[in-house]
């Protein structure tokens, strides 16, 4: 086998571009997973360590805040009196009271006058880790909070969070006032002033024993004037709160690295679990990938993982058998073809030709000489197209062998006898044409009784369960019998392989040529079949256009004629008479009607037909056309109405060609319903862009197998009323001016209870379709 080059599959799979490729570096998985999952706990337990301290903090500041404002109330409630009376001593002693809090710093007394009455400071800091404070550095804040608080003389403390800058306190913005917190000691002190005035009212007698007559007196002119003596002030630090924040923060670090190394290691380990049976999959694929089929992973896990490598052991399986099943095939094929070489080069002077032409027609010839028939006739079958044609034919005329050269037999399941022999692959053996005539196809059927052939036999060419064609024969004027049939039935297998042979032979031969010449011959071949065709076809349409035209003159005449005999003209006319003229006029009308079809379907063809579309107000236009169509269907006592339109429409279309397609449903619809029937036309908005109109009747509708054929050319649809059948053209040229128009046309029909047509056009000023 000289050229033949067989690939197996190892050449596919160690094939670089089934890989994928890149500039990319390569991340194992393994990786990726331990990073992800990592990413996943760091970040989770950073979460969840934030928003612990975070709450911790507010719940801590919370906690200063009221104890900073119990202890100014109180301490204002206690000093009250020992400001208005200005006694130190008792000053100092409630201010010695609060000092013993731990968070307390320092505590202020200051008079209206800005004057500071008692003050106390546990002072700063010796150190940022110490606990020990220096009274010998006191600091208190601003002398401007009490003058705002004294101004303000509200019932509430006011709240100031300071820090420490050297020697003065600065207040803190509210952007700055998060809680400084670090693992290695405070570094700036911070802490809040809790400030409220000192308020005396006129009814208190104790006030009235200590002030002079005149001022009680002008306080009991507004006894609900509230009055400031003085400013309380306590600071306290958040030092303890921070020392206690960071040994929170310290922990949750310790305990957070815990559990993210803790997660990282477990991660660790179940990513190596997961990963190893992937790697040794991989391995394995590697192998099968470099044409090593043999190749078996063992499963290690009874996860997905280990159905994944149960599956890649079958796969790797499967390809084996199936790489030992192409080999054998492979060797099969080889042995084949080399049995019809050697077949071919020892063959007898019937195999040796390459022409198939003269190799049918020395077969025929043989058999003719040898078996004694006197017509025979060989078909061979086109399987892709679905037809038979003359292969060679043997003790033919002339004239019918011309006939027959032409000839192309449709071969489908229809009951027929070309079904019978080339799908089926049964022989045939009619002693008379006559009876049967029904199963022979109408191509064949009058070329057999030209002719003269009343009986044969065929046998079908079958050669390695492929039918090729079938041989016929006949005896003459002598019928066919049945041992002609079993005599033609061995000699048709020997004629099948010898064709086959032949076919083989030029296929083989052909292989070993130059393919380059070989391209360009068939090319040129078919660049001159393809001229021939569109010169046949342009002939075809030539002819079609003439012989029509040629055909309504003489048609015109004998109308006119019968016309003018109906009418009297000729003299009176007996009822008879008058009878076989309709039926001459009404016939004449109908060649007219298929001459037109004919020119449209001519023009068609061609590209020829254009359309001049404008506006119609289409159910004013549907009702004079159908008016046209009263008279006809009175004559047949059908009822022909138009269904008023729900609103008015107006299409853009072509009012000739509307016309006719309204003329070719509405007439279709007349003539396939029978009297007293039923045909109405009605419109409808179908969407934004088209109008829907239908034709519906009650005639004798269409089989359900047939509707897909009703709108091709020349179909042959099978009808209730064979008689009203013309030249099967009126639908298709109806659905191609459809189509000309932008529509679309489709039918719904039921058998013994009517049709509907339906057809659409575009509506005037109708947007435009997007893409």
């Amino acid at each position: 086998m000289k050229g033949l080059t067989v690939k197996g599959p190892a050449h596919y799979l160690t094939s670089p571009s089934l890989y994928p490729s890149g500039p990319g570096r390569f991340v194992s998985l393994r990786t990726k997973f331990v990073v992800f999952f990592s990413l996943i706990i760091i970040l989770t337990c950073s979460g969840m360590s934030w928003y612990f301290i975070h709450s911790k903090r507010i719940a801590m500041t919370e906690r200063v805040q009221d104890l900073g404002t119990i202890l100014v109330k109180n301490l204002a409630h206690n000093v009250r009196y020992g400001i208005i009376i200005e006694e130190r001593v008792i000053l100092e002693q409630f201010i010695d009271g609060v000092m013993g809090v731990d968070e307390v710093v320092y505590a202020l007394i200051t008079g209206t006058d800005g004057q500071i009455l008692a003050a106390k400071s546990k002072g700063r800091l010796d150190s940022p880790l110490g606990t020990v404070r220096s009274t010998e550095r006191p600091f208190y804040p601003r002398p401007d909070i009490a003058e705002a608080v004294i101004k303000r003389s509200g019932a509430e403390p006011t709240i100031t969070h300071l820090r420490l800058s050297g020697a003065d306190t600065i207040p803190l913005r509210e952007k700055d006032s998060t809680l400084p917190i670090s693992t290695s000691g405070i570094h700036v002190e911070t802490f809040y002033d809790f400030a409220i005035p000192v308020m005396k009212r006129s009814e208190s007698r104790l006030e009235a024993l200590a002030l002079q007559e005149e001022e009680t007196r002008k306080a009991a002119i507004a006894p609900s004037t509230p009055q400031a003596f003085g400013v309380v002030q306590i600071g306290l630090t958040e030092v303890p709160m921070q020392r206690e924040l960071a040994k929170i923060l310290r922990n949750f670090l310790l305990l957070t690295l815990g559990i993210i190394t803790a997660g990282i290691l477990c991660t660790n380990l179940l990513a190596r679990r997961i990963i190893t049976p992937l790697r040794h999959l991989a391995a394995g694929a590697r192998k099968v990938s470099e044409g090593d089929l043999s190749t078996f992973v063992v499963p290690t896990t009874q996860d997905e993982v280990g159905q994944l490598t149960a599956l890649f052991n079958l796969m790797t399986k499967s390809l084996q058998e199936r790489n030992q099943a192409i080999s054998a095939n492979l060797e099969t094929i080889r042995r084949h073809v080399t049995q019809l070489t050697t077949l071919n080069q020892s063959s007898t002077a019937i195999t040796s030709t390459l022409d198939l032409d003269r190799l049918l027609s020395i077969v025929l010839q043989l058999l003719s000489a040898n078996l004694g028939f006197a017509r025979m006739v060989l078909f061979l079958w086109d399987s892709e197209r679905g037809v038979a044609t003359v292969g060679q034919m043997l003790g033919m005329p002339q004239e019918a062998e011309e006939a027959a050269r032409r000839l192309e037999i449709p071969v489908y399941e229809d009951g027929g006898f070309a079904a019978e022999l080339l799908i089926h692959g049964k022989p045939l053996f009619v002693p008379s044409i006559e009876p049967v005539a029904d199963r022979i196809s109408p191509a064949v059927l009058p070329w057999l009784r030209q002719v003269g052939i009343s009986s044969f036999v065929a046998a079908p060419l079958r050669s390695q369960q492929r039918i090729l064609g079938y041989l016929g024969a006949d005896r003459g004027t002598q019928p066919c019998s049945q041992e002609d049939l079993d005599l033609l039935i061995t000699i048709a297998s020997h004629v099948a392989v010898a064709v086959d042979n032949a076919r083989a032979y030029t296929e083989l031969a052909t292989l070993t040529d130059h393919l380059e010449r070989r391209v360009q011959e068939r090319t040129h071949e078919l660049q001159t079949v393809n001229e021939r065709l569109q010169e046949h076809d342009q002939r075809r349409s030539k002819f079609v256009s003439v012989a029509s035209h040629e055909l309504r003159t003489p048609m015109t005449s004998i109308k006119g004629f019968v016309e003018n005999m109906l009418d009297g003209l000729t003299g009176q006319l007996s009822e008879r008479q008058e009878h076989y003229l309709q039926r001459v006029k009404h016939n004449v009308d109908r060649l007219t009607r298929i001459i037109n079809q004919l020119l449209d379907w001519s023009r068609l063809d061609v590209g020829r037909i254009e359309i001049k579309p404008e506006p119609l107000h289409i159910d004013e236009f549907v009702r004079d056309v159908v008016e046209s169509f009263q008279t006809l269907a009175a004559e047949k006592s059908i009822v022909l109405d138009v269904l008023p339109c729900e609103q008015p429409i107006t299409v853009r279309a072509d009012r000739d060609k509307l016309e006719q397609i309204l003329w070719n449903l509405v007439g279709n619809a007349i003539k396939f319903t029978p009297p007293s029937g039923h045909v109405s036309v009605s419109c409808s908005i179908c969407d934004a862009r088209y109008a829907q109109i239908t034709v519906a009747d009650t005639g004798c509708g269409i089989a359900p197998d047939e509707l897909p054929h009703v709108f091709n050319e020349f179909s042959k649809v099978e009808s209730a009323m064979p008689s009203s059948q013309g030249a099967q053209l009126g639908l298709f040229i109806t659905k191609s001016l459809v189509a000309l128009h932008g529509g679309q046309m489709c039918v719904d029909s039921r058998l013994g209870v009517g049709t509907q047509f339906y057809f659409t056009l575009p509506l005037d000023n109708a947007p435009a379709s997007t893409p």
